[in-house]
């Protein structure tokens, strides 16, 4: 019996736990603040990973709609370019788009289905 004490005496114990089968590197302080510093950074901060994560998302997002109004935008500089120089296009236009005519004619409407 004497000995049963002395073995359970021997190994510190914290929650049941004999810290002499823990590694010792689990047992370091060091170890154990900067193990709790990345967790904290990881899941608990503001500007944790998973937010950041979502913001490149969005920042992707962004510069994929970025890149296509500008496609747009020089597509509509060169209608605009096209449109204005000549003035047989612009009566194309007028009469496509706004459904003017001369005074002389008749406009008819055609839509397919």
């Amino acid at each position: 019996m004497a000995q049963n004490k002395s073995n359970k005496n021997s190994g510190s114990s914290f929650l049941g736990l004999e810290l002499s089968k823990v590694p010792r590197f689990l047992r370091n302080r060091y170890f154990i603040i900067s193990f709790m510093f990345l967790i904290w950074i990881l899941f608990f901060d503001r500007s944790n990973v998973i937010t950041q994560w979502k913001l490149e998302r969005t920042v992707e997002e962004l510069e994929d709609k970025k890149s296509y109004y500008e496609r747009e935008i020089g597509q509509v500089k060169r209608d605009k370019k096209e449109l204005f120089s000549n003035n047989e296009s612009l009566q194309k236009f007028a009469r496509e788009k706004y459904r003017m005519k001369k005074s002389n004619e008749d406009v008819f409407v055609i839509i397919e289905e």
